[in-house]
């Protein structure tokens, strides 16, 4: 059996490691896995809540380097005189997320929210705030809280090394898409693992019918984490050779399968005052729990939950601010769009990454055929719907 679980994991990893970055994995859904109930929007990312933005810097270097950053825009303003009313949910704080007791006493969000590995968090915020306080309108700004968040990406990345520039944070910060998002091992998800195989980032979205509001809602992660692969209910982790067996054959340290990380972004358009945001953010972790997570002790699974309703934009010179909500009553199919958006972007981050040789060892992708076999099998298959459809 473990001769058959290593063959099958070599020419899986031999299959992935002969492509190019260029040479895309698929999503999800461009492979018939569907998951939930409700239609995402038309690039099924987090930037189908309009207004957000995505860039990635990444920095590869041969195998000793895998990381880079990750930045996600709430609108194309400036954010420190046009704040989004926010909160912040700690599901296991295992982490060194940076702003979040700003966040959790104001209710809102200044800067723009960066992602990135463990040790170069507070190297992201200092070049992210020099950034920042260069920018018109900010000259006299004498207090900022810039949201950095982080996942271990130790493994595949020599994370002593902090190699992280001012360059790279303000190339995330300025190369933005608002469109279709890169997945996988780009950005923040250059050098992270997740279940034992190559994780990164993924996004995807829900878009609500008009009887409950016609409302968007978007989520990126940066998945680093681990336990049990489950995909859209199917223990798909009983079909999969343990990854574990491909790195002992490569005499490397195996990837973890258990502690980690997973930073989770969820963006809505719907006007939510700061305790539905912070409701809304705990659905993420419902998300979570389906895709196999258990959130272990060494894990930080942190989720950072923001509107951009225009009409709740804050300006910090005014006295009195707006905090116009959906009421308690329509919240259930936002839950429910969350929930369901967040794992598919954990899958989307799993189904196209690359496998990785980084500096402690390799990280293979996960193959696809056993997954998909397992969840045909299962009658969980549904025909290819590619991006949005």
């Amino acid at each position: 059996m473990r001769c058959w679980f290593t063959l099958l994991l070599f020419f899986a990893v031999a299959s992935a490691s002969s492509g190019t970055a260029a040479e895309q994995r698929p999503r999800a859904r461009d492979v018939g896995v569907v998951i939930g109930t409700m239609s995402p929007g038309p690039h099924n990312a987090i930037t189908d809540v309009d207004g957000v933005g995505i860039g990635h810097a990444t920095l590869v270097e041969g195998t000793r380097l895998h990381t880079g950053v990750t930045a996600i825009v709430p609108h194309a303003g400036n954010m420190f005189r046009q704040r989004v009313p926010a909160a912040i949910v700690v599901g296991n704080g295992f982490g060194k997320l940076a702003g979040i007791t700003q966040v959790q006493e104001l209710g809102e969000i200044e800067t723009p929210i960066l992602l990135t590995g463990t040790l170069s968090t507070w190297k992201v915020a200092d070049a992210a705030v020099d950034w920042l306080l260069r920018q018109p309108g900010m000259e006299n700004v004498r207090s900022i809280n810039p949201v950095v968040g982080e996942t271990n990406d130790g493994y595949l990345s020599d994370i002593r090394a902090r190699p992280l520039t001012p360059a790279l944070v303000e190339q995330a910060l300025t190369r933005l898409s608002y469109g279709d998002v890169q997945e996988g091992d780009v950005g923040a998800g250059a050098g992270t693992v997740a279940f034992g195989w190559k994780g990164g980032i993924g996004t995807s979205s829900r878009h609500l019918a008009e009887s409950d509001g016609g409302y968007t809602v978007g989520v990126l992660v940066q998945s680093n984490f681990g336990g049990q692969l489950t995909i859209a209910g199917v223990p798909v982790w009983k079909s999969l050779p343990d990854p574990a067996e491909y790195a002992r054959s490569l005499k490397v340290p195996p990837p973890s399968t258990g502690d980690g990380s997973i930073m989770m972004v969820v963006a809505t358009d719907a006007p939510l005052d700061a305790a539905n945001l912070q409701r809304l953010a705990r659905r993420a972790l419902v998300g979570l729990a389906r895709t196999g997570s258990v959130m272990s002790n060494g894990s930080g699974d942190y989720v950072i939950a923001f509107s951009t309703a225009k009409e709740n934009l804050r300006d910090p010179d005014v006295s009195v601010q707006p905090a116009r909500s959906v009421a308690g009553e329509a919240m259930t199919p936002l839950f429910e769009a969350t929930a369901e958006a967040t794992e598919e972007a954990i899958v989307n981050s799993l189904f196209r990454a690359h496998t990785v040789h980084g500096n402690r060892g390799t990280a293979a992708a996960l193959p696809l055929k056993p997954v998909l076999d397992a969840l045909r099998r299962a009658g969980a298959l549904s025909p290819a719907k590619p991006h949005g459809k």
